[in-house]
């Protein structure tokens, strides 16, 4: 059975109530959670006080705690566990701007880090705004800008979770990466 087969197994398993299912999946995806991980950091100058690995386990941690979700595959879970990182570092980028305003020192280990300078910080929530606004007009191509820019899935796994053909997810990416270039260039 394909890996991707497993994983989906494993999910529906774990939906149904199964919790050593979860310890089975874990090891399977974790390769996947810190490849999405370095995909967001990759962005970032070296020197943060946000690791790949501390993202990664946040998301796990997160992703453990989601109750209400009926995992469809493999693919709607990595959308989840992508959107979830973009969360948390939107969190981590608002908290270092408030530092910044006055909070205390941050201790920084040097293994696996990346910087959010005041200027990455700035980006990162001018296009989360952005992409909320996107999100009011047209939620679908919100979506694929989120799991294909955020969560660096392909174009089949983000037609596979949204349930498109891809030609139209690439349609609506191109669409979107357009409105969002000129909602960015419109704030600074």
């Amino acid at each position: 059975m394909p890996s991707s087969q497993i994983i989906t197994q494993l999910l529906i398993e774990w939906n149904n109530g199964e919790t050593a299912a979860l310890d089975r999946l874990m090891p399977l995806v974790e390769s996947e959670l810190r490849r999405i991980a370095r995909h967001y950091m990759r962005r970032e100058k070296p020197g943060s006080t946000l690791q790949t690995t501390a993202l990664m386990n946040e998301a796990y941690l997160k992703l453990v705690d989601q109750k209400q979700v009926h995992w469809q595959n493999r693919a709607h879970f990595f959308a989840l566990a992508s959107q979830l990182m973009r969360r948390i570092l939107l969190d981590h980028a608002r908290s270092q701007k408030r530092a910044k305003r006055g909070g205390g020192a941050v201790h920084v280990v040097l293994d696996e880090t990346a910087i959010l300078t005041p200027a990455k910080i700035e980006d990162l929530i001018a296009l989360d705004e952005a992409l909320s606004r996107l999100a009011e007009i047209d939620h679908v191509k919100a979506k694929i800008v989120e799991m294909r820019h955020f969560g660096g899935l392909s174009v089949e796994e983000t037609a596979e979770v949204l349930q498109l053909a891809p030609v139209t997810v690439m349609r609506h990416w191109s669409l979107a990466k357009a409105w969002l270039r000129r909602e960015l260039r419109g704030i600074k």
